[in-house]
């Protein structure tokens, strides 16, 4: 709700903005198209936004419900947490594929199929952006500056579990107060500084 409803009203304030563009007399047929063309960007704009946004929020939950599980996500995480490396950029996008598979599969079935396609590119997005951002962080830290600190990185070297669980983004950290400041950068960190943001594990 905390995402449909917001989206729902700006949705239904653009088609009603579209409708009244479309009836009006007075203004050239050419312009009404333009302003229907750039309102029709906006939606689609907005409908990718909220697909990034969203699956943000899963990112988070889903890494935070493998903190709090003992069964097979929650051994193969605390795995993860033992080697303390990223498998590579394309098979992390491979798993954030199949980790959203059955919620793309909730929406498709939810939203309508025009909305559906730009709020799936929002999604798609955003795990690649993700799993860039989890490898990035493993490999090279200090590159990672979107943000107040790297939040994975932190999450890691602080062996935390019940803090810092976002990868890509800080935002729900903050929003559930699991955000957690620590003093991460040292010598170690800062040898690898001056590396390219992509100088990282591909595969």
């Amino acid at each position: 709700l905390l995402f449909y409803v917001p989206y729902v009203f700006l949705n239904q304030s653009i088609n009603r903005i579209s409708n009244k563009v479309t009836k009006s007399e007075h203004q050239p047929k050419c312009k009404a198209m333009m302003l229907l063309d750039a309102f029709s960007l906006t939606q689609i704009t907005s409908e990718a936004a909220a697909g990034f946004v969203v699956a943000s929020f899963f990112e988070y939950a889903i890494h935070r419900y493998m903190h709090w599980s003992t069964g097979l996500f929650g051994q193969r995480h605390r795995a993860h947490h033992q080697r303390g490396e990223g498998q590579g950029m394309l098979w992390e996008f491979r798993d954030y594929v199949l980790g959203m598979l059955a919620f793309d599969v909730i929406f498709y079935l939810l939203l309508p199929s025009s909305v559906f396609l730009p709020f799936a590119i929002g999604v798609l997005i955003f795990e690649l952006f993700s799993a860039y951002a989890h490898q990035l962080q493993h490999d090279n830290p200090c590159r990672c500056d979107w943000m107040k600190q790297p939040v994975h990185y932190v999450h890691h070297k602080g062996h935390m579990w019940y803090h810092n669980f976002g990868m890509a983004v800080d935002w729900w950290d903050h929003v559930f107060g699991t955000f957690k400041e620590y003093d991460w950068c040292t010598e170690k960190e800062i040898k690898s500084a001056h590396q390219s943001r992509f100088a990282i594990r591909w595969w």
